[in-house]
């Protein structure tokens, strides 16, 4: 009786295992700098100024009350913009 047991318990514990860690590089696109430097321009703009940007895939835009993680990426470029959809703030993490 003990034997079944104690099966069925090591192979509930093997499915909890954890894989090991992806060793993906992230897109091209997001390797190396942010370029939120070179965007800074578009702060104080109305947020559609965004649709004529060719902006990195994993670019958050972000409004008011939007959820987001709180993530550090060095790369990312994260883009906010007010309830008046005006470009606030433009920065990397």
């Amino acid at each position: 009786m003990r034997i079944p047991l104690i099966c069925a318990s090591l192979l509930a514990l093997a499915a909890c295992q954890q894989g090991t860690p992806s060793t993906d590089r992230p897109p091209s696109d997001m390797q190396g700098e942010c370029i939120a430097p070179s965007l800074q321009t578009l702060v104080g703009q109305n947020r559609s100024a965004l649709d004529s940007q060719d902006l990195p895939s994993a670019t958050r835009i972000v409004g008011p009350g939007m959820a987001m993680t709180m993530d550090y990426r060095a790369d990312r470029l994260n883009i906010e913009y007010d309830r008046n959809d005006i470009i606030v703030r433009i920065y990397c993490g």
